[in-house]
């Protein structure tokens, strides 16, 4: 069983959910992202996103755009997200962490040469946003035979069609996009939001993971009611951006992990 299967099984049988902290690689230099790293499954991350800084990130908001920029001007780069994500793992055997981000710096590392690395390095997802499940087999075929999970996602305009196409060959868990448009901009109602779960739910055995949109523990702790698991990542990089201490921004991520793990007591 994957890292990914085991933890939501673990959660699945204490019926809570999932607390997914994101956090962009390099940002604002490679110490304090280990730093955050090392310390944020004592927080209560289940698991981690971390974020693969590029130079066009499409989908994501002004917050997250600009951590790339920092982390990009620091100097970051894949291989060194990689040497980031082997440092984890010395510490976090257990913990299961995806890579989020965009093709190109996968395109120019060598797909094949990457996903090997990567494997090697502890990494037990990927999520490629400007891959849709049309044309990711150029990552997914190489991926799944290093035993990576392509982490895809649905949104609220995802119909039944579209859904199907997107389920097959999805691993790990489903990220629900909850707004439409990019991270950080816009809130969301939580009884759409509980709907749109719930058809997903019925439709897929993977676990279905909220994200965009939740920037507070209260918000998170909504959503933790009833998915699978809440993601947090603008008002985490948000925190980073004013100047907080890794030890301020690990005190917020214990807010939100005590609020998703609480939520269905």
């Amino acid at each position: 069983m994957s890292r990914i299967a085991a933890r939501f099984a673990e959660l699945k049988k204490a019926n809570r959910a999932a607390f997914i902290p994101f956090i962009t690689a390099g940002d604002p230099g490679v110490e304090t992202t280990a730093a955050l790293l090392e310390k944020l499954p004592g927080a209560g991350a289940d698991l981690i996103e971390l974020g693969v800084p590029f130079s066009d990130p499409m989908a994501d908001g002004p917050a997250i755009q600009a951590s790339s920029q920092r982390a990009l001007k620091a100097g970051m780069a894949l291989v060194k997200v990689l040497e980031l994500v082997r440092r984890f793992r010395k510490v976090h055997a257990k913990t299961p962490l995806v890579l989020m981000g965009y093709y190109n710096p996968i395109h120019k590392y060598g797909t094949a040469r990457f996903v090997k690395d990567a494997a090697e390095a502890g990494v037990d997802g990927l999520i490629t946003v400007d891959l849709p499940p049309e044309e990711d087999e150029v990552l997914r075929i190489p991926a799944v035979s290093h035993g990576l999970d392509i982490v895809r996602l649905a949104t609220p305009t995802t119909d039944a069609a579209r859904l199907k196409t997107i389920l097959d060959g999805a691993g790990g868990f489903l990220y629900y996009v909850s707004i439409t448009g990019v991270t950080g901009t816009k809130s969301f109602a939580e009884a759409d939001v509980r709907a749109a779960v719930a058809r997903l739910q019925a439709a897929t055995a993977l676990p279905c993971a909220v994200g965009f949109g939740i920037k507070t523990p209260e918000r998170a702790a909504a959503i933790a009611a009833f998915a699978d698991a809440a993601v947090v990542g603008s008002a985490i990089v948000d925190r980073m951006a004013s100047g907080a201490s890794v030890d301020e921004v690990i005190a917020f991520c214990a807010e939100l992990g005590q609020a998703v793990h609480g939520a269905r007591d």
